[in-house]
Formats: C-alpha cells, structure tokens, sequence
C-alpha cells in the first residue's frame, strides 16, 4: 500500500508537470482528470488486497480450528491429555525472551533464600543482550568515523558549516540588494508625503504606537510626540538618532538594529510631521522647548523644517 500511495504521488507529479501550466490539478475537477482513471483503478486495486488479506487471515483462523480440533479428538481417543502446541508467535517470544515457564522455575533456583523469598537465575533476555551488541558495533563505527578518520562532520562542525552558508546566501542576497545608506549629518526634513506615509504605516504597526499612541499623543512609557518638548533633542537629526540607538534608561530600544536606515528615515519623517497635531488627552510636556519653524528652500517647491532650540 506505501508502494502504491508513492506511485501515485511520482505520477500524479509527472503528469503535472509534463501537463501545461493552464491544466487544472486533480482536485480542481476530479471527475474529468487525466489521472481519475489510474487512480480508481489503484484504488479497487487496494481494496482487493485488503478483502484478500481479511479473508486469508479469516482462513487460517478456521484452519486452526480445525487442526486444533482434530488434535483434541485424537488425544481422547488414546486416553492423553491435550496440550496445546505454541504458536509461531509463542515460539519468537520464547527465543527472544528466552523466559522459563513457571512450572520449570524449580530448575533455575539459586541457593540463595531472604526470609523465604528464593532467588532465580534468570538470564538478560536475548534480545537486550543484541542491542546491547549493536550499540557496541555502532560505537566503534561512529568513533572511526567522526573522530579518527574524520569521514563526517561532528554536531558542532555542521552547526558552522550551516551557519557559514547561511552567512554566505545573506552576503549575496545583500549584494544584489544593496541597503540605502542615509547620512545623518545632512539629513532634513522634507514634506514628501510618500515618505511620511511610509513612515506613518511603520509608526503604526506596533514598533512606536505601543508606546507613543496611534495619534502620536504617548502613554505612561512613551512621551508625547505631538508638542514642542523633547527628552532627547528636536532636531531632526536627533530624533533620528534616538530612533536608531534608542535609549534604554527610558526603555526606548535601539530600533536600528530591526529596522533599515531608510524606515528610521521615513519614521523621523512622521514623527516631525505630528508637530501641532494636538491629539486628545495627551500626555504632559516632558524634556526641553524646541521651536520648528518651517521654511522653504528657494531652489525647491518642498517645505523644510529648521528646528530651533529655544
């Protein structure tokens, strides 16, 4: 049945991918598949082993009846007593148990007796004694293997070896997809609403509304980031330094090192656009003044932010 469930698998995927990509799968339409055929065929296939295989079992359960019976005749005929003979089953548990009836315990007695209870010589089943051998063989194997003739890689050598090919796919995934590199030493504020809409959706989803409120307005960890005070600096670059580094002492992580240096941009981008937005019951002023007065550049139609510590 494996054999057939494995068949059935290797060509269901052979005819997928001999088929066109327009062909439906087999659960799609199973009616009219190409394969429905084989398959019910398989299937009456299978059934007819298992009915064949319910019925021989069936068959030499009579048949042992039968035998067991005919035994039991002949044994009254000649005045014995019937004793039943043991099953193959019975005859495999003996050998790999090597067990003694309990009629036979007699011969096994040691002379050895603990307030009347008497000890038995019984021996390890043969069983465990082979396992025992095998694990003995096996040690010897792995011992040549991993450690004398280095044929295979220990655990901690295929550890590094996974590691340093994971490295290796990073290196080259970063190569073909080079990060954007912001410079925080010319950074400025631009109303693009593009970046700030980028921004505001990172804003959003959990890494700062968590702590500073969907509105920006903070909460008992996060300030409010809507007013004019500032723990850290209002400077654009500032603010995008706290974002990046964090400030544990306040519980502020270090965002950089889960976010690309172009989301902490457009984040920076947000926060400075929720000046003035006055949200509802938000938290008191904490930190420093700074004013942020808009300007706008003469060689551009984008609004820029001077921040001006007060």
């Amino acid at each position: 049945m494996l054999l057939l469930f494995g068949l059935f698998i290797v060509v269901s995927g052979w005819a997928q991918d001999a088929a066109t990509p327009a062909l439906k799968t087999f659960w799609d339409d199973p009616i009219n598949h190409p394969m429905m055929p084989l398959y019910v065929v398989s299937g009456l296939v299978v059934i007819v082993i298992l009915l064949v295989m319910v019925v021989t079992i069936y068959l030499l359960r009579v048949l042992n009846m039968l035998v067991e019976q005919g035994e039991k005749e002949k044994a009254a005929k000649l005045g014995t007593a019937y004793v039943r003979k043991p099953t193959w089953w019975n005859k495999l548990s003996q050998q790999l148990n090597a067990s003694v009836p309990l009629e036979m315990e007699k011969s096994i007695e040691l002379d050895h007796n603990y307030d009347g209870v008497r000890e038995l010589d019984n021996h390890l089943p043969p069983w465990w004694k082979w396992l025992f051998y095998v694990t003995i063989v096996w040690a010897v194997i792995y011992i040549v293997v991993f450690h004398v003739s280095d044929a295979l890689p220990l655990s901690e050598d295929e550890y590094k070896n996974e590691v340093a090919l994971a490295e290796e796919q990073i290196r080259k995934v970063m190569a073909s997809q080079p990060m954007a590199t912001i410079d925080e030493s010319t950074l400025q504020f631009t109303n693009d609403a593009a970046i700030i809409e980028k921004g505001k959706a990172v804003f959003m989803n959990g890494t700062c509304s968590s702590c500073h409120r969907n509105d920006g307005g903070g909460n008992t960890i996060g300030p409010n980031l809507t007013d004019e005070y500032w723990i850290h600096g209002g400077d654009i670059k500032n603010i995008f330094s706290t974002i990046k580094n964090g400030a544990i002492e306040k519980g502020m992580p270090a965002w950089g090192k889960s976010l690309s240096p172009t989301d902490i941009r457009n984040v920076t981008f947000y926060v400075v656009s929720l000046q003035g937005t006055n949200p509802a019951n938000a938290k008191a002023p904490q930190g420093e003044l700074f004013k942020q007065t808009p300007t706008v550049a003469s060689d551009t139609t984008k609004a820029k932010t001077s921040l001006l510590l007060e």
